[in-house]
C-alpha cells in the first residue's frame, strides 16, 4: 500500500529537475557504502582503515555515511589502503539536456516551492 510519503515522492520524480538531485544524492551515497562494503569484505575497523590510509576514523564514518566534497587524493588513499586503484570514470548521462551543478538546480527547486 502507498503512503502519502510515497505518493508525494513519486510525483516529485516526475520532475526531471528533482529527479536529477536525487540520482545525484544517491551516486554519492554509493560511494561511501562501496568503500564501507570493501572495507568490511577486508575485515576492517574503520579505525584500522583509517590507520591504513593516514586519517582519522571519523572521516572514513563522514565518507562513508554521506561524503561531501572529497577530494580526490583521499580517494585514493583509501583505495590504496584497501589494496585497490581508484578510477574517476565519465559515463554518459542519461539524459540528453546539459548536466548543472546540484545547487543551481536545488535554489529553482526552493523557489518553485515557495512560489
Amino acid at each position: 500500500m502507498a503512503t502519502r510519503w510515497h505518493r508525494y515522492f513519486e510525483r516529485q520524480q516526475e520532475d526531471p529537475e528533482m529527479k536529477d538531485l536525487v540520482e545525484q544524492e544517491l551516486a554519492t551515497l554509493r560511494l561511501g557504502t562501496t568503500i564501507a562494503q570493501m572495507r568490511e569484505k577486508h575485515h576492517l575497523t574503520q579505525t584500522q582503515l583509517a590507520a591504513r590510509a593516514g586519517m582519522t576514523a571519523s572521516k572514513i564514518s563522514a565518507i562513508e555515511t554521506g561524503p561531501k566534497n572529497v577530494e580526490l587524493a583521499t580517494l585514493i588513499r583509501i583505495a590504496a589502503a584497501l589494496g585497490y586503484q581508484f578510477k574517476p570514470e565519465f559515463v554518459p548521462a542519461r539524459t540528453k539536456r546539459r548536466a548543472e551543478p546540484a545547487t543551481a538546480a536545488r535554489s529553482r527547486q526552493l523557489a518553485k516551492a515557495s512560489a
